[in-house]
């Protein structure tokens, strides 16, 4: 069936929206009943059965909870198509409209297949003499004669002696043309917009009697991907990254719901990782692009692909099952060496907030999810003791250095900013009157922190930096961080290697041939260290708390463990305690330690 004109102007667009409204209700129960499965009936007969009927009864609601997943999925997309489909033609149903106005205006004709008639007008030819100009009939793709204007085949012309005589042109035909074109270059553009959309949402219909597998949610990728594409909103030009976070958490706010659903839907990696959106949103979106983003990865291969999928596929088994403190996942994503956020406990909810920079060596692995992730939920844990108002992260936002670019200071420079901008929004969007907000760097980590602490107007927000482990910050006293000496706070295990790394400047050439290891062995000449002063000896002047010393490297075969057991209650508790009492909003309750 043809597209006409009086489909175009005479459509009602909002019946698009209220269909896409009742949809969106669908879409929103769903997702409310899955919730219902998975909390209150499958985690409950979890924690409290075990037997073989029970764990039957666990598969069928397990079964239902995917059944309801894929309702909230797919009647979400049929929402946003429709949606998006009304705002696609709102623009040549106006179009039409307004040729439609201007042909009343003025006293042409459009006929019911487009073509415009225009009236007789009289009009002056060269010599002044009043002659009658005939109407016509023109259509869309019609063009004006190429011949000089105002002469045609009759009579002789005094200017122009090459033709025989005056035809005089209608003011009103090239208006009639003008008119024509509009109305048909809108029905085109409406015809192109129905015909896209039409095969979107008939790629949306399930086949009756669909058993909703593993497979069929990861199909929903394919349709949002189809559905993005097709419904060409371009929602990233309107998120504001060139504003601040605050400026972008008020963009968000001034949404609708729908409006919100359609990037939580349609575009979650647009946002996930935006700062200034609130973490139960990010955490949103970056749950919905995981699946995504593991299958774009399960396709493209090569590299360090497998590594990547196997971390992401465990960090989705860990969303998937019940946490304390509860998981937020605000940033997740394949560039460079991988990107991963996670909170423990909900950032814009607590009062005590902290987030760990993690250093040499750190990627999005099977080590990262083990370890490094398990290091912010300790100290999430032991600043929920201290104040149940507390939430940690590990902010891997940055490709830390690899063993043989340890020495560097390019992956500090390039990841500060983006550090400093995550803190910013952190700020931005937490719901305390006056957020308490620290900064932790482990390792290599501690340089980036110390690098962003240098940047113009220092860490956004923050009240306290810890520096574990550190190599150095690039500064030689603690009052150049931006936050007073007496709220930098310095853990260096005597027995961690990396403590004591000496300033590669003093270091002779041939301990220095020999990697990190020979740089460790060689003797240091001054007090400083790799990247600057020691942070743990007195001419820094930061607080230094106690923490254990650890296995020496070689005597005791401890190899690097002195430099990895900070956050670790189980091995380094007055560490873990220590660092939990600065987060927690305590850092009276530290223990010291003496100064090198």
């Amino acid at each position: 069936m043809t597209l006409t004109w009086q489909q175009l102007r005479d459509l009602k667009l909002s019946e698009f929206e209220q269909a896409g409204d009742a949809w969106h209700q669908v879409s929103g129960r769903s997702d409310s009943d899955r919730v219902r499965v998975d909390r209150a009936m499958s985690a409950k007969l979890r924690d409290t059965q075990e037997s073989e009927s029970a764990a039957t009864a666990l598969g069928r609601l397990q079964r239902l909870s995917r059944n309801f997943q894929y309702l909230h999925s797919e009647c979400g997309l049929v929402r946003t198509t429709l949606n998006a489909l009304a705002g696609d033609l709102a623009e040549p149903q106006t179009q039409v409209k307004q040729a439609l106005a201007d042909a009343a205006a003025l006293n042409l004709t459009v006929h019911e297949d487009g073509s415009v008639t225009y009236p007789a007008a009289e009009v002056e030819d060269l010599t002044g003499a009043k002659k009658e100009a005939p109407g016509g009939t023109v259509r869309g793709s019609a063009r004006l004669p190429l011949e000089p204007p105002g002469f045609g085949a009759g009579g002789q012309s005094p200017l122009y002696p090459g033709y025989s005589g005056f035809k005089p042109l209608n003011p009103s035909a090239a208006k009639a043309q003008d008119v024509a074109d509009r109305v048909a270059r809108a029905v085109r553009s409406a015809s192109e917009i129905d015909a896209r959309y039409a095969k979107t949402l008939n790629g949306l219909k399930a086949e009756k009697g669909l058993d909703v597998t593993e497979a069929t949610l990861k199909d929903v990728a394919g349709d949002t991907a189809d559905v993005r594409s097709t419904a060409g909103m371009h929602l990233a030009e309107n998120i504001p990254m060139d504003k601040s976070p605050a400026e972008r958490r008020a963009w968000w706010e001034s949404l609708s719901e729908e409006q919100r659903r359609e990037y939580l839907d349609i575009a979650p990696d647009m946002i996930g990782g935006v700062d200034g959106i609130p973490a139960a949103a990010r955490d949103e979106a970056n749950r919905r692009y995981l699946p995504l983003l593991i299958d774009e990865l399960s396709r493209t291969g090569g590299g360090d692909t497998e590594t990547k999928l196997d971390a992401l596929r465990m960090i989705q088994d860990k969303l998937n099952k019940p946490s304390d403190p509860p998981i937020y996942l605000l940033d997740i994503g394949s560039e460079g060496n991988g990107r991963a956020i996670v909170a423990y406990g909900n950032p814009d909810m607590s009062k005590n907030v902290s987030a760990y920079v993690p250093g040499l060596g750190t990627k999005l692995d099977k080590e990262f999810v083990d370890d490094t992730m398990k290091r912010a939920q300790d100290t999430a844990i032991g600043a929920r003791d201290v104040d149940p108002s507390s939430a940690a992260i590990v902010w891997l936002g940055y490709d830390a250095p690899g063993i043989m670019t340890v020495g560097l200071t390019g992956n500090a420079e390039k990841g500060a900013p983006a550090y400093n901008e995550f803190m910013e929004g952190l700020g931005a969007t937490n719901q305390n009157k006056d957020p308490h907000l620290t900064a932790i760097g482990h390792s290599y980590g501690s340089l980036t922190v110390g690098t962003a602490a240098r940047q113009s107007g220092g860490i956004p927000g923050v009240d306290d930096i810890i520096l574990l482990g550190s190599p150095g910050v690039g500064v030689d006293k603690a009052q150049d961080l931006g936050v007073g000496k007496d709220h930098v706070f310095v853990g260096a295990a005597d027995h961690d290697p990396v403590t004591h790394l000496p300033d590669l400047g003093e270091v002779p050439l041939g301990w220095a041939l020999a990697g990190p290891t020979g740089v460790w062995a060689a003797p240091r000449v001054t007090d400083n260290i790799y990247f600057g002063q020691d942070p743990a000896g007195e001419d820094f002047g930061a607080r230094r708390f106690k923490v254990d010393d650890g296995p020496r490297m070689v005597l005791e075969a401890g190899f690097f463990n002195a430099h990895s057991q900070y956050f670790t209650p189980e091995v380094d508790q007055e560490s873990a305690k220590n660092i939990a009492r600065i987060v927690g909003g305590k850092p009276d309750k530290i223990t010291t330690e003496e100064y090198r």
